[in-house]
Protein backbone atom coordinates (compact mmCIF):
# COMPACT_ATOMS: atom_id res chain seq x y z
CA UNK A 1 0.00 0.00 0.00
CA UNK A 2 1.17 3.43 -0.84
CA UNK A 3 0.27 7.00 0.52
CA UNK A 4 0.01 9.83 -1.78
CA UNK A 5 0.28 13.14 -0.24
CA UNK A 6 -1.30 16.36 -2.60
CA UNK A 7 -2.13 19.84 -2.12
CA UNK A 8 -5.69 20.65 -2.09
CA UNK A 9 -6.58 24.29 -3.01
CA UNK A 10 -9.74 25.94 -3.26
CA UNK A 11 -10.10 28.35 -6.36
CA UNK A 12 -9.25 31.38 -4.74
CA UNK A 13 -6.06 30.03 -3.04
CA UNK A 14 -4.64 28.25 -6.17
CA UNK A 15 -1.74 29.63 -7.36
CA UNK A 16 -2.59 29.45 -11.06
CA UNK A 17 -6.38 29.81 -11.73
CA UNK A 18 -5.60 29.61 -15.28
CA UNK A 19 -4.65 25.80 -14.96
CA UNK A 20 -8.25 25.27 -13.35
CA UNK A 21 -10.24 27.26 -16.02
CA UNK A 22 -8.91 24.87 -18.84
CA UNK A 23 -9.11 21.96 -17.13
CA UNK A 24 -13.10 22.56 -16.47
CA UNK A 25 -13.16 23.91 -20.41
CA UNK A 26 -11.45 21.27 -21.47
CA UNK A 27 -13.59 18.30 -19.86
CA UNK A 28 -16.87 19.90 -19.55
CA UNK A 29 -18.76 20.61 -22.15
CA UNK A 30 -22.46 21.27 -21.20
CA UNK A 31 -21.76 23.99 -17.80
CA UNK A 32 -25.26 25.71 -19.29
CA UNK A 33 -27.09 22.71 -20.31
CA UNK A 34 -29.48 24.79 -17.63
CA UNK A 35 -29.84 27.48 -19.36
CA UNK A 36 -31.04 25.31 -22.57
CA UNK A 37 -33.70 23.68 -19.85
CA UNK A 38 -34.88 26.59 -18.86
CA UNK A 39 -35.83 28.18 -22.23
CA UNK A 40 -37.13 25.13 -23.40
CA UNK A 41 -39.51 25.16 -20.80
CA UNK A 42 -40.47 28.78 -21.38
CA UNK A 43 -40.82 28.21 -24.86
CA UNK A 44 -43.56 25.26 -24.13
CA UNK A 45 -45.19 27.28 -21.22
CA UNK A 46 -45.33 30.23 -23.69
CA UNK A 47 -46.94 28.11 -26.55
CA UNK A 48 -49.75 26.82 -23.88
CA UNK A 49 -50.36 30.30 -22.89
CA UNK A 50 -51.06 32.18 -26.26
CA UNK A 51 -51.52 28.89 -28.49
CA UNK A 52 -50.48 28.60 -32.27
CA UNK A 53 -47.70 26.49 -33.16
CA UNK A 54 -44.11 26.41 -31.94
CA UNK A 55 -40.90 25.53 -33.40
CA UNK A 56 -36.87 25.74 -32.42
CA UNK A 57 -33.50 24.64 -32.43
CA UNK A 58 -31.23 26.12 -29.91
CA UNK A 59 -27.43 25.48 -29.17
CA UNK A 60 -25.55 26.87 -25.95
CA UNK A 61 -23.32 28.33 -28.49
CA UNK A 62 -24.41 30.29 -32.11
CA UNK A 63 -25.27 27.46 -34.28
CA UNK A 64 -25.75 27.52 -37.95
CA UNK A 65 -29.63 26.92 -38.34
CA UNK A 66 -30.92 28.10 -34.80
CA UNK A 67 -34.19 29.66 -34.78
CA UNK A 68 -37.39 29.60 -32.46
CA UNK A 69 -40.69 30.41 -34.67
CA UNK A 70 -44.04 30.80 -33.26
CA UNK A 71 -47.14 30.77 -35.95
CA UNK A 72 -50.71 31.06 -35.44
CA UNK A 73 -50.62 32.22 -32.09
CA UNK A 74 -53.16 34.90 -29.97
CA UNK A 75 -51.76 38.28 -30.76
CA UNK A 76 -53.86 39.62 -28.03
CA UNK A 77 -52.88 37.31 -25.15
CA UNK A 78 -49.10 38.08 -25.91
CA UNK A 79 -49.71 41.18 -25.75
CA UNK A 80 -51.40 41.54 -22.41
CA UNK A 81 -48.48 39.37 -20.68
CA UNK A 82 -46.81 41.14 -18.08
CA UNK A 83 -43.22 40.41 -19.54
CA UNK A 84 -41.38 41.83 -16.45
CA UNK A 85 -43.88 39.91 -13.63
CA UNK A 86 -44.71 36.89 -16.11
CA UNK A 87 -44.27 33.52 -13.99
CA UNK A 88 -45.02 31.43 -17.21
CA UNK A 89 -42.39 29.14 -15.54
CA UNK A 90 -40.81 31.46 -13.19
CA UNK A 91 -37.13 31.98 -14.61
CA UNK A 92 -35.13 34.40 -16.32
CA UNK A 93 -35.98 33.15 -19.91
CA UNK A 94 -39.69 33.83 -19.33
CA UNK A 95 -39.83 37.97 -19.96
CA UNK A 96 -36.83 37.10 -22.63
CA UNK A 97 -38.72 35.28 -24.64
CA UNK A 98 -42.08 37.33 -24.02
CA UNK A 99 -40.77 40.57 -25.14
CA UNK A 100 -38.34 38.87 -27.97
CA UNK A 101 -41.30 37.71 -29.74
CA UNK A 102 -43.49 41.01 -28.65
CA UNK A 103 -40.78 42.80 -30.88
CA UNK A 104 -40.19 39.93 -33.57
CA UNK A 105 -36.95 39.23 -32.74
CA UNK A 106 -36.42 35.77 -31.56
CA UNK A 107 -32.51 35.80 -33.10
CA UNK A 108 -32.32 38.54 -29.21
CA UNK A 109 -33.40 35.61 -27.57
CA UNK A 110 -30.97 32.77 -28.83
CA UNK A 111 -28.00 35.96 -28.66
CA UNK A 112 -29.02 36.61 -24.83
CA UNK A 113 -28.45 32.86 -24.49
CA UNK A 114 -25.07 32.91 -26.01
CA UNK A 115 -24.10 35.43 -23.94
CA UNK A 116 -24.98 33.51 -21.42
CA UNK A 117 -22.79 30.63 -22.41
CA UNK A 118 -20.14 33.05 -23.17
CA UNK A 119 -20.03 34.18 -19.26
CA UNK A 120 -20.47 30.47 -18.12
CA UNK A 121 -17.49 29.71 -19.68
CA UNK A 122 -15.58 32.87 -19.22
CA UNK A 123 -12.64 32.90 -15.86
CA UNK A 124 -15.01 34.87 -13.76
CA UNK A 125 -18.31 32.84 -14.51
CA UNK A 126 -15.96 29.62 -14.11
CA UNK A 127 -14.28 31.36 -10.71
CA UNK A 128 -18.18 31.84 -9.36
CA UNK A 129 -19.07 27.82 -10.03
CA UNK A 130 -15.97 27.24 -8.65
CA UNK A 131 -17.13 29.24 -5.22
CA UNK A 132 -20.89 28.24 -4.90
CA UNK A 133 -19.80 24.53 -5.21
CA UNK A 134 -16.45 24.68 -3.31
CA UNK A 135 -14.66 23.00 -5.84
CA UNK A 136 -11.22 21.95 -5.13
CA UNK A 137 -8.65 21.40 -7.31
CA UNK A 138 -4.88 19.99 -7.22
CA UNK A 139 -2.19 21.89 -8.10
CA UNK A 140 -2.11 21.12 -11.54
CA UNK A 141 -5.29 22.35 -11.74
CA UNK A 142 -7.07 18.94 -11.97
CA UNK A 143 -10.61 18.98 -9.84
CA UNK A 144 -10.89 16.92 -6.91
Amino acid sequence: MRIIKTKVYKIEEHPNKDLCFNFIKNNWHDLNQFSIDELVDSIKALKHEIGGDVDYSISQSPCRGEYIVFKNYDKDILKNLDAESCCLTGCFWDSVLIEGLREGNTKKVLDTLHDETEYVYSNEGLEELCKSNMYEFEECGQII
